[in-house]
């Protein structure tokens, strides 16, 4: 009887040779894939397809995409096992995807799940006791494999059952990225992107907006925390935020991700980007953000200036005075 593993896939080399490791065991693979508003999806210029769509698409397995939604959002609000350097709860997280992968398992009608993790490679979740913890917690004891690292761990299920050979397994461990590469080689494979962080819950500036979210929010979204990557960020009220463009590209994608009860405005009289108002919108709370979008357009400072405002499918054109400089613009900038 054939056997088939589920692998955690993010398209990076490790995860890669997870799959070439069990694929050269004769284990059928399907991969599957998290994503959240906080992983930078790295795209190529000449694709749209993400490194794990690429990658799965060149190992010929098919790929399982998940998108997370507000139970992890609240994992990432109130981890059980603290942050890293950042709001990063990378032991959190981990339970948090094998556990998922666990609910997939009888679906996918694989027989134990398989990870690309490297002992000591990341220091808050790949240490031996974090590893240990996180299999414990996942419900996967002993249906858990890391072929990478795998003779410096106990034989799993699949090993004592004989479904894979321990001796084609590795044993690698550390922070250093050359065995892996010599494994690739060796194998064939030539092309796999280089190592990044892709977390925005590590990255310094990211931090105050996604506390700002979690700080000022009803009700967790998605979509909220998606806006952070796009555009400049301002705090109008303990419920209201705009949201103002950088350049064409934020424009689109703000004007792609506004929903029914946001407003969209924009400089009437000339080249402005585009503002995009979330939250609860009172009268006072639309003129302060059309005031912050003035500030970046080149509208005479001290002038009356109108600003189209769409709501609802309605449209109004609001006179706002221009009197915001940078100083006080900065007060609401998150």
């Amino acid at each position: 009887m054939r056997r088939k593993a589920l692998v955690l896939f993010s398209g990076g080399l490790d995860s890669i040779l997870a799959v070439k490791v069990m694929q050269e065991q004769g284990i059928e693979v399907e991969a599957i894939n998290f994503t959240s508003p906080f992983f930078v999806c790295k795209r190529s210029k000449d694709s749209c397809d993400s490194d794990a769509v690429r990658a799965a698409r060149e190992l010929a397995i098919p790929l399982k995409v998940m998108n997370l939604g507000i139970d992890f959002l609240e994992v990432i609000r109130k981890p059980k096992h603290g942050y890293g350097s950042g709001m990063n709860p990378c032991i959190d997280c981990r339970i948090f995807f094998l556990r998922k992968a666990g609910e997939y398992l009888a679906e996918s009608g694989a027989d134990f799940i398989v990870t690309g993790e490297v002992l000591g490679q990341r220091p808050m979740s790949q240490r031996r006791d974090a590893m240990r913890l996180v299999e414990r917690e996942c419900g996967l004891e002993g249906l858990l494999v890391r072929p990478l690292s795998a003779k410096h761990l106990p034989a799993t299920i699949p090993e004592r059952e004989g479904w894979l050979d321990r001796e084609k397994l590795h044993a690698i461990s550390g922070r250093s990225r050359k065995e892996q590469m010599r494994i690739a080689a060796e194998m064939g494979i030539r092309e796999y992107p280089n190592p990044a962080g892709g977390c925005l819950l590590t990255e310094p500036s990211f931090l105050s907006k996604i506390c700002d979210v979690f700080d000022h929010a009803d009700q967790l979204d998605p979509r909220d925390f998606t806006l952070l990557m796009t555009g400049r960020h301002f705090r109008l009220g303990s419920r209201t935020k705009v949201v103002i463009g950088r350049n064409e590209v934020d424009n689109l994608a703000l004007e792609e991700a506004t929903r029914p009860g946001d407003a969209q405005m924009r400089w009437a009289d000339g080249s402005s980007p585009m503002g995009v108002v979330t939250g609860m919108i009172e009268p006072d709370l639309l003129e302060r953000a059309a005031k912050i979008l003035l500030r970046y357009t080149k509208a005479r400072p001290g002038t009356t200036c109108s600003v189209t405002v769409v709501r609802a499918g309605k449209e109004i054109i609001m006179p706002v005075v221009h009197e915001f400089d940078e100083a006080q613009v900065e007060e609401f900038r998150i």
